[in-house]
């Protein structure tokens, strides 16, 4: 078993929220962490029918003998209703429940309870290379994607195809969150292109055949159904006009490739470096979360084509990623410039495949990429 990098709390100290997409492994996190748990399994057809019908049956059959007792109820977005039961077993009987779901959608949107700020919230990502060690392989990653069984599966493409159609069929259809299941299928591969990118609504909606604000809705599912997140523009006190558009990143790897018909990454290729651009805020959001550092992440832009794929806060860090082996000035061009409208950056690295590491005379860091996930996971850039 792989050791995750996600520490949960101490089985009865607080309850909280787990969320994740589909197959990064919160069930099994929760199984592992708590052993001891009533476990509720709301994809069991018989549980869920009975919760359904009869909320009330929670409380009713846990015991009512004064004792701190822990529940984990999985797939906790089928069913919000029944939070209103763990809302009440919480403040009049002191039980702790850990709610684990891959889609908050139903849950906010339909106005559920949410507990009152009581209960926290945790995200589990797809695997890091940290959590992988020694068994992490960056060209496996970047072609298989961050979810445990397609990454260790020397058949990933099968099963990619077999998550999508799980993930129309479960998240969106099963809960009725669009219309039109074909066009919003034909804008998951529309969607899969602009990976890593300013998103342009107007062209996406033209592709599609739709309205823009119908893309917009779209990507917004995507973000509520945790299948992908925002990137927005760092445009804090600029001397030079920015581009303001957001990026859009899928939180898997391998589901990008699978929608966008890929074929095999190989290293040299642009392909391969946006696979590796998308695999660095992977990485750069895992640690942020599940070290409880709240940084903000933005990208800077300039309208002539000058760019920093990350900043970290108020310009504390700057990341250029450069899937190359030899990084040169042509690489180093959006960091320089960056100086000149923030001269406060406090530090300016560059995440490449180069062998070593080195820091040029006007102080960039050159970070292979193995060095840079070692540096990021033991605090050193934030």
């Amino acid at each position: 078993m792989i050791a995750r990098k996600l520490l949960l709390p101490t089985e009865g100290d607080e309850t909280f929220f787990l969320w994740g997409p589909r197959q990064t492994g919160k069930s099994t996190l929760l199984q592992s962490s708590y052993p001891n748990a009533v476990w509720i399994d709301l994809l069991k057809a018989e549980e869920f029918r009975r919760y359904l019908q009869q909320p009330q049956l929670l409380r009713q059959e846990l015991p009512n003998d004064g004792q701190l007792h822990f529940v984990v109820i999985d797939e906790i977005q089928k069913l919000p209703a029944l939070l209103d039961e763990v809302h009440w077993l919480h403040e009049n009987r002191q039980v702790r429940f850990a709610l684990c779901g891959s889609s908050a959608r139903k849950v906010r949107r339909g106005h559920a309870n949410l507990l009152g700020g009581r209960a926290v919230r945790y995200e589990l990502f797809g695997l890091t290379a940290a959590e992988l060690g020694d068994n992490f392989e960056l060209k496996r990653m970047l072609n298989h994607g961050y979810l445990p069984r397609i990454y260790l599966s020397d058949q990933p493409r099968r099963l990619l195809n077999a998550y999508v159609a799980n993930y129309l069929k479960e998240e969106i259809a099963a809960e009725g969150l669009v219309r039109n299941l074909p066009v919003f299928s034909e804008f998951l591969n529309m969607a899969a292109l602009s990976d890593t990118e300013p998103v342009n609504f107007t062209t996406i909606a033209r592709d599609c055949g739709v309205s823009s604000q119908t893309i917009r809705e779209y990507f917004q599912i995507l973000e509520d159904t945790l299948l992908g997140r925002w990137l927005p523009s760092f445009r804090k006190r600029p001397k030079r006009r920015v581009v303001s558009s957001p990026k859009f990143y899928f939180s898997d790897l391998g589901v990008v490739n699978f929608l966008a018909k890929r074929g095999t990454l190989e290293q040299g290729s642009e392909l391969f470096g946006k696979a590796f651009e998308n695999w660095c805020f992977h990485e750069l959001n895992a640690y942020n979360m599940y070290n409880e550092n709240f940084a903000e992440l933005y990208y800077w832009h300039l309208a002539g084509g000058t760019e920093v794929d990350f900043i970290v806060n108020n310009m504390e860090v700057a990341i250029e990623v450069k899937a190359s082996r030899t990084i040169n000035a042509r690489h180093l061009k959006g960091l320089r410039s960056l100086v000149v409208d923030h001269p406060e950056v406090k530090l300016r690295l560059v995440v490449c495949c180069e062998d070593k590491f080195r820091v040029t005379d006007d102080g960039i860091m050159i970070v292979p990429s193995d060095i840079f996930i070692e540096k990021l996971w033991q605090g050193e850039f934030f």
